[in-house]
C-alpha cells in the first residue's frame, strides 16, 4: 500500500495605503476601487471587511475523532466520546495518535455502511489496509478512535478561540478526488448539467493517486455514479465544465491554488480542462498548458508562506497539503496541526489579519466513526460530518456554529464576498453553491463586532520548519 514569519515587509500603515489607493499591483488582489480619478467620477464603495479568503483544506477527519476537545464540549459543541456499533452497543472512542500505520476506506460504500439508514452504526464493515511492515495491525476497533489531544493542540486553541462549526458535512459520499471538485466548483460533473458525479478516487493505471486529471495515462479511469446509485460507469479523469476560478477571473479577482504536486488527487484544476488546457488533446496529454494552470495553481504549497511574507497574497486561496503534513491515516508524519497553524500565524501576524477570512477543513471523513447522520438529498450528496474552524478578525470569538455547512457553503461566502453569481446558474442538478440545504458560514462571522487581535498559535513546528524542510512531497493513499 502506497503512503500516499516573518512578518510582511511593509508597515501596516503603508499596507492600508497600498490596499485603499489600488495600486497596480494590488487592483486583481482587492477588486474594489473605482477605476477613474476625475472628479466627476463617484468615489470608490467602502472595502469589503474581507478582501482575502484563504482555504486550508485538509485530510480524512470526522469531528468526533478530531476534536475531543472538553471546552467545545462545554460550550455545547456536538461531539462524541463513544460510537454505535452493529449491535447497538456503545463502544469508547479511545485515543490514538494522529500518525497510524492503518488506512480506512472512505469510498462511497464505506460511507454506505457508515450511515447504514440514518442509524451511524455500520463503521465495522469498513475496511482496514495495514502499512506494509506495520506491526500489531489493525489494533482493537480500529475504526472507534480519537486523536490524542496533545497531536492536535494547535487546532484546539485555533477552535477555542474563534469559532467552531459541528455542522459542517462534505458534499460528496466519497474520498478525495471528488471533494476536492466539489471545493473548486461544487460539483464533480463531468460536465453542466450532467446527472452523473466522480465519486470515486481515479483507478487503473501505475500511479492514479499522483498522476491524474487531463494528463493522466489514457488506461485512468474514475467511476461515476448515476441517480440510482449505480457506479458502473468508468470515464477519463478529464471534466469540463464552469467552475469558481471562471468567476474570479471575469470580476479580475486573483485567486491561487497551492499544490504540492501536478496530478495529485488533491489539485483539482489538473482535472477541468478549460483550466488545464493539455499540450496534446486527452488521453494522450503530458502537461497542463493554459494560463489557469501556469498563473495560479502554484505547485509548491508551502509558497503560501513566502506569498504572505512578501504582501503577494492573492484574494482567494486553496491550500492543499502534501502527505505528511495532511492529516490523512497511514500517510501523515504528525506536522499537520503545525503546518496549518504556521500558516495562519503568518497571515495573523502581517497586516492581511485586517481583512482576511481563513476557513480550515477536512476533505473527507477517512472511514472513522461519527455520530450525526447527514441530511440525503439525492445518491451522493451529502456525507459525512467533518471540522470546520474559521479564523478572522470578525470571526466570532470562543463560539460553537450548529449552522448547516458544506463545501458548497465555502463557496457561497466567496461568492457573496465579492459579489459574484452562483458558479452554474440554472444548472439541474444544481451545484452545491446554488443549493438551499446548507449554509453560507454567515453564523460564523460578526462583522460589526471590534476586530479580533489575532494570538499566536503555539506550535511544535514553525513556519521556518516547512520551508526549509526539502523532504519530497509523499503523495496520498487513498483508496
Amino acid at each position: 500500500m502506497r503512503s500516499l514569519a516573518r512578518k510582511c515587509a511593509a508597515p501596516a500603515k503603508m499596507f492600508i495605503l497600498w490596499a485603499l489607493l489600488c495600486t497596480a499591483a494590488s487592483l486583481a488582489t482587492l477588486n474594489s476601487c473605482g477605476g477613474g480619478t476625475s472628479s466627476t467620477n463617484p468615489p470608490p464603495p467602502p472595502a469589503s471587511k474581507i478582501q482575502h479568503v484563504v482555504i486550508i483544506f485538509q485530510e480524512n477527519r470526522t469531528t468526533d475523532n478530531l476534536f475531543q476537545d472538553p471546552v467545545l464540549i462545554q460550550r455545547g459543541a456536538d461531539i462524541q466520546s463513544y460510537g454505535i456499533n452493529l449491535q447497538g452497543a456503545q463502544v469508547p472512542l479511545d485515543p490514538e495518535s494522529l500518525q497510524t500505520d492503518y488506512d480506512l476506506s472512505h469510498a462511497h460504500s464505506a460511507f454506505l455502511n457508515l450511515y447504514d439508514n440514518g442509524k451511524m452504526d455500520g463503521v465495522e464493515k469498513v475496511e482496514i489496509q495495514c502499512n506494509k511492515n506495520a506491526q500489531n495491525c489493525p489494533p482493537p476497533n480500529p475504526w472507534f478512535k480519537s486523536v490524542t489531544p496533545a497531536d492536535v493542540a494547535p487546532y484546539f486553541q485555533l477552535a477555542e478561540t474563534y469559532t467552531f462549526g459541528d455542522r459542517m458535512f462534505q458534499t460528496n459520499q466519497g474520498p478525495s478526488f471528488p471533494a476536492h471538485q466539489f471545493m473548486l466548483a461544487g460539483t464533480s460533473a463531468p460536465s453542466v448539467g450532467s446527472n452523473l458525479f466522480a465519486s470515486e478516487n481515479p483507478i487503473i493505471g501505475p500511479d492514479p493517486f499522483n498522476n491524474t486529471g487531463c494528463f493522466a495515462p489514457p488506461e485512468e479511469r474514475v467511476n461515476l455514479i448515476d441517480p440510482n446509485g449505480d457506479q458502473s460507469q468508468l470515464i477519463y479523469p478529464c471534466f469540463d465544465h464552469p467552475t469558481l476560478t471562471d468567476l474570479l477571473n471575469a470580476g479580475n479577482i486573483s485567486w491561487r491554488w497551492y499544490a504540492a504536486v501536478p496530478g495529485i488527487i488533491w489539485n483539482a484544476p489538473n482535472a477541468i480542462e478549460h483550466m488545464c488546457v493539455p499540450n496534446v488533446p486527452p488521453p494522450n496529454a503530458t502537461a497542463c498548458t493554459g494560463s489557469d494552470w501556469i498563473n495560479h495553481v502554484v505547485l509548491t504549497y508551502t509558497q503560501v508562506l513566502t506569498d504572505i511574507q512578501s504582501g503577494q497574497l492573492a484574494a482567494v486561496n486553496w491550500v492543499t497539503p502534501s502527505g505528511q503534513v495532511s492529516d490523512h491515516p497511514g500517510v501523515n508524519n504528525g506536522s499537520g496541526p503545525s503546518w496549518v497553524a504556521s500558516v495562519v500565524n503568518a497571515i495573523g501576524n502581517s497586516p492581511y489579519w485586517a481583512n482576511t477570512a481563513i476557513i480550515i477543513t477536512w476533505d473527507d471523513w477517512g472511514g472513522w466513526y461519527d455520530h450525526v447522520a447527514p441530511r440525503i438529498i439525492n445518491s451522493y450528496e451529502y456525507g459525512a460530518r467533518v471540522p470546520l474552524i474559521v479564523v478572522s478578525p470578525y470571526a466570532k470569538p470562543a463560539y460553537i456554529s450548529h449552522q448547516v455547512n458544506d463545501f458548497g457553503s465555502v463557496l457561497k461566502f466567496i461568492e457573496k464576498t465579492f459579489s459574484l453569481t452562483t458558479v452554474a446558474p440554472g444548472a439541474t442538478p444544481a451545484y452545491a453553491d446554488a443549493t438551499t440545504f446548507t449554509g453560507d458560514l454567515s453564523d460564523c462571522f460578526d462583522f460589526n463586532q471590534t476586530p479580533l487581535t489575532f494570538q499566536t498559535i503555539a506550535v511544535p513546528l514553525d513556519a521556518k520548519h516547512f520551508l526549509e524542510d526539502k523532504t519530497p512531497p509523499t503523495d496520498p493513499d487513498d483508496d
